[in-house]
């Protein structure tokens, strides 16, 4: 069913799905649009008012969101995470005859299920790491055996950032087909993907599609590992910059085609993709390769790609939904942006929750310094306290690489909790050029 739009110059209220600093930048984003009248976050955080209501709305079920919705006369859901995208909420939503932004369960399968990723690109001649996936142990383990090390391990389904394993070892290797396939991430494991590991930098490029037309974003860098010098555990990202002074003309020109190439490919399978396609990308000395692809925006990417975007989000989120990406360009800021993410002790372990947060208003006081609330909540009596792993994303802008990077890091070092950690190396790497990834 075509979806019922609002007349154009018309306010409109907008839902926005989520929790996260990638939600808190929408909402701040949106707000922004002269367009935009309540905007509500389900569930939101501590830090989603005074931009935003934070509603009780359970943001996997269809008939909840629709429901609300209506009620509320919503022009445009908003889904911010990937687990509503795979679960097929937009197809519900659009079902319902309201504008969305973001695929239906057919395309989220680029994120939801590795296997068919890697199959689709095979299928469109799009670079990325040789593969083979598996069902059965003994098989997976077979195929292990013929292979050196590193190796990467994947769960083949949504595994909340935890189901990859970059193996230095076939023994260690072997371990997470094991634990893989021992139930550990539940049904996101049954079926096991195993992928030569590629080497070079890392990088992302985002892209608005309407199904047809490609509209890229800034590209952005983020850092995965919890500990300096790219040390330690994965993460959901500890930081980020944008945008990427690494990537050449020919290489980013060659990310974009296979950008094309995928929506292309997506289109010509019958899939119906609206919203943000993102493609992680490893520099090769063979030229670019994709990683990944999610179905959604990053987190933290979007909260350097954001505030740099000058044109309007909200009308740019309405042409893709309705097949209008045409008929607009995307204006940027020149300036940089870097974003350093405050964590919580033990993350991405246990950690402990409820720790008052300092700080706050002296970090934000500082120019072009904007602070996007992860893992906060407000208490009963209005305290700000931690409630998640990543806790704030501490994004500051600049004329330079250095000066954002240098704002950003006067206003981290404003904010305070009990156990608060961050990485001091956020775009280290970058000011020393290509050579420090050798």
């Amino acid at each position: 069913m075509m979806a019922s739009y609002p007349a154009k110059g018309r306010f409109m209220n907008i839902l926005v799905l989520g929790s996260g600093g990638r939600e808190h930048a929408l909402v701040v984003s949106l707000a922004a649009s002269e367009r935009s009248e309540t905007i509500f976050v389900a569930p939101g955080n501590g830090g989603s008012a005074p931009g935003a209501q934070n509603v009780n709305v359970d943001m996997l079920d269809p008939a909840a969101v629709i429901r609300f919705a209506r009620e509320q006369e919503v022009g445009l859901v908003v889904i911010g995470p990937e687990a509503p995208l795979v679960a097929g909420i937009a197809d519900a939503v659009r079902e319902a005859q309201i504008p969305c932004f973001g695929p239906g369960a057919s395309g989220a399968r680029m994120e939801g299920s590795k296997r068919f990723s890697k199959e689709f690109m095979q299928r469109h001649n799009i670079p990325t790491a040789t593969f083979a996936s598996f069902e059965r142990i003994p098989d997976a383990l077979a195929y292990l055996s013929g292979l050196q090390a590193p190796v990467v391990i994947k769960a083949d389904g949504l595994a909340a950032g935890k189901g990859v394993v970059v193996a230095q070892t076939l023994d260690e290797a072997h371990a997470a087909i094991l634990d893989c396939f021992s139930g550990r991430f539940g049904a996101a494991g049954a079926t096991v993907v195993i992928e030569e590991c590629m080497t070079g930098p890392e990088c992302s490029l985002l892209v608005f599609t309407d199904g047809e037309r490609v509209l890229p974003m800034a590209p952005a860098q983020d850092h995965k590992r919890a500990g300096e010098g790219d040390l330690g555990p994965n993460t959901g990202g500890m930081g980020v910059y944008s945008p990427v002074p690494i990537i050449t003309a020919a290489e980013y020109q060659q990310m974009l085609r296979y950008m094309e190439l995928t929506v292309a490919g997506l289109l010509s399978e019958g899939i119906d993709y609206r919203g943000v396609l993102y493609g992680g990308f490893m520099l090769t000395s063979e030229g670019p390769k994709v990683l990944e692809f999610n179905a959604r925006f990053g987190d933290p990417e979007t909260q350097v790609i954001l505030p740099r975007l000058k044109t309007d989000l909200l009308e740019v989120m309405l042409a893709t939904d309705r097949g209008g990406l045409g008929a607009l360009e995307l204006e940027w800021e020149e300036r940089w942006a870097l974003s350093v993410v405050l964590a919580s002790g033990g993350y991405p372990g246990a950690y402990e929750k409820g720790r008052p947060i300092k700080g706050l208003a002296a970090a934000e006081a500082l120019e072009d310094v904007l602070v996007y609330h992860a893992g906060t909540r407000r208490t009963a009596d209005g305290l700000l306290v931690t409630a998640g792993g990543r806790v704030l994303n501490v994004t500051a802008l600049g004329a330079t690489f250095e000066q954002a990077r240098d704002r950003a890091y006067e206003a981290v070092e404003l904010i305070d909790f009990e156990g608060a950690f961050y990485r001091r190396d956020i775009g280290a790497r970058a000011l020393l050029g290509r050579g420090a990834w050798a």
